[in-house]
């Protein structure tokens, strides 16, 4: 089973390249969506957030936006954050594991966004990042509801360069020209992962 780590800036469309991969064939771990399970009402998470940010737990809780506040563009306390979050998603990753096998799968794609920024290459058989250019996704994220430029540089800042990550990726997936080229890259990896898992056989 090759394990590929699906990375990428914000707004370079790493979770509709995600989708793609999913459709394509692939299992795909998407590490946000265990976050926000983990943030929810009644999440493992949430005492424990709350108890090293007081005041982030709102209607019983994470609230993203006020935690966000308290770690961009504060190193110590984004490893604070990471050191409670990161063992708690492990377990649902092992799960994840398990039911790749058992299902046979060929490729799995583990969608992490701070992928290379954490040493988390080393994990992977493949990594493979989503990029754009940078006045496309200015453009896209400043276009979400409550973003503003200071908290997308403030975001930037805390990501590697997308030319860096580039230049670390195994396969890069160019979303500037649309969806359905993006899609025709993200089939022309599988294959070659594919092709990759039949000859280590």
């Amino acid at each position: 089973m090759i394990v590929v780590g699906l990375t990428g800036s914000i707004g370079m469309g790493k979770s509709t390249t995600a989708q793609m991969f999913a459709d394509a064939g692939a299992p795909v771990y998407d590490a946000d969506a265990e976050v926000r399970r983990l943030y929810a009402p009644g999440g493992v998470a949430v005492p424990l957030i709350e108890a090293a940010f007081p005041g982030v737990v709102q209607g019983g809780g994470v609230d993203r936006g006020l935690l966000a506040e308290r770690v961009l563009g504060d190193a110590e306390a984004l490893a604070r954050l990471n050191g409670l979050v990161w063992p708690l998603m492990g377990a649902a990753r092992a799960e994840f594991f398990e039911r790749a096998r058992a299902a046979k799968a060929t490729v799995v794609v583990l969608d992490i966004p701070l992928l290379l920024e954490t040493g988390g290459e080393k994990n992977v058989d493949a990594v493979v990042v989503v990029s754009a250019p940078a006045e496309m996704q200015r453009d896209r994220v400043l276009a979400r509801p409550g973003m503003s430029p200071a908290k997308f540089e403030a975001i930037l800042a805390a990501q590697m360069p997308d030319a860096d990550k580039c230049g670390r990726a195994h396969f890069v997936v160019d979303t500037s020209q649309g969806l359905e080229p993006a899609r025709r890259q993200v089939e022309a990896i599988m294959a070659a992962l594919r092709e990759g898992a039949k000859q280590a056989k």
